[in-house]
């Protein structure tokens, strides 16, 4: 199989898609892979590292995308590289198609195989693809939530750990998952006050036993929200459900009666995001203001460190990269049930049921399409 790693075009976008030792992997079992220029140096993986394992080094985004029978990238393709699209090729990338409208229907109209890494499921019907890119944006919501509390980047000048004599900081967490709880870590080990919202009591009892008590955990209901949210220097929205547009936990008038200078990182705005007041924003424009609250709502905030992010990402995704590869995307669905699942767009059809919902479109099964 032909594979293409093309460089990553969104805004400071600095990962990519695959290693040079995921390259080695694919060379040594056949495979050949197409590497764009540069297409690894943000993330400190040089040319050179992937030419010494066998890569094709190739100069534009044409020369990858158009030889290669599967494309493994990171985040969803912008606009300009729709024009790449054609039928029988395959996607494998994040897609968060639930917001996305336009490159949906990009993909239905080109007929591309679409397969998401946030939907794919493992055995134990966890999200593999997911996880490692959640456990970073998670720590790294508390890192930058930190920063933009400081006066100078418009925040309420609190040091989240406090110090003798000045109470510590208190951060609000929305939703108990994989974010939530590497948020809670981070947030903990500053110091701070923390306190995690979630709807699932088991969750919240499972929590209390790995924090050891230390975590305040709250059953969420909108007074219980409100409460903790006007209570909060920092407010992280972590809630998730896959593949779907994400829920508005937080409402714009819950946000009015915040804190001024408080702050609000949403990490769940890849799927819209779970604050009312949230936007997409980018690392070049990472932030703005509502209602005095500073809000940072980066749809690819793992980008910011993108050697620890990549090699995150790669270690999940290249068994599945290895097996689309030897068995082909056709096979591959029909024996993997979590790859099925993975399965967003499929020969002009819309396969997955969320994505459909939030769009307010029709939805085709993938076992009807393809038995």
């Amino acid at each position: 199989m032909i594979i293409g790693v093309p460089k990553e075009v969104k805004d400071h976008e600095s990962r990519v898609g695959v290693t040079p030792a995921g390259v080695k992997a694919l060379v040594d079992a056949g495979n050949k892979v197409l590497v764009e220029h540069n297409a690894g140096a943000l993330s400190s993986f040089p040319d050179e590292e992937y030419k010494a394992v066998g890569a094709e080094i190739v100069g534009g985004a044409h020369d990858v995308w158009s030889p290669a029978n599967m494309i493994v990238k990171v985040k969803e393709p912008v606009e300009k590289e729709y024009r790449y699209f054609r039928p029988g090729l395959v996607l494998f990338t994040y897609l968060h198609l639930a917001p996305l409208r336009e490159l949906t229907d990009a993909l239905i109209a080109q007929k591309v195989t679409g397969i998401a890494y946030e939907t794919v499921r493992d055995r134990d019907r966890a999200l593999p693809l997911l996880t490692p890119m959640s456990e970073v944006a998670g720590r790294l919501s508390v890192q930058i939530g930190a920063a933009y509390l400081e006066k100078e980047r418009g925040g309420r000048g609190v040091l989240l750990g406090g110090v003798p004599g000045v109470p510590p900081g208190n951060v609000c967490i929305i939703g108990g998952g994989i974010v939530g709880t590497n948020a809670a870590r981070i947030a903990l080990g500053l110091g701070a006050k923390v306190t995690l919202v979630d709807v699932n009591l088991n969750r919240l009892r499972e929590l209390d036993d790995i924090f050891s008590g230390r975590l305040h955990t709250l059953y969420s209901n909108s007074y219980n929200v409100e409460r903790a949210v006007c209570a909060a220097d920092l407010v992280i929205g972590g809630v998730l459900i896959p593949g779907a547009a994400a829920p508005k936990i937080v409402t714009k008038g819950m946000v009015a009666k915040m804190k001024k200078g408080a702050v609000i990182v949403d990490v769940a705005i890849d799927q819209g995001g779970c604050i009312e007041t949230a936007r997409p924003t980018t690392h070049s424009d990472p932030s703005y203001l509502v209602d005095g609250v500073v809000h940072y709502c980066v749809t690819n905030m793992p980008a910011a460190v993108p050697n620890t992010s990549t090699q995150a990402l790669t270690n999940a995704t290249l068994p599945y990269v290895m097996k689309l590869a030897k068995l082909g995307a056709n096979v591959a669905i029909h024996e993997d049930e979590g790859i099925a699942e993975g399965v967003n767009t499929f020969n002009g059809f819309l396969t997955y049921k969320a994505v459909a919902q939030a769009q307010n479109r029709d939805s085709t099964s993938i076992g009807h399409l393809h038995p």
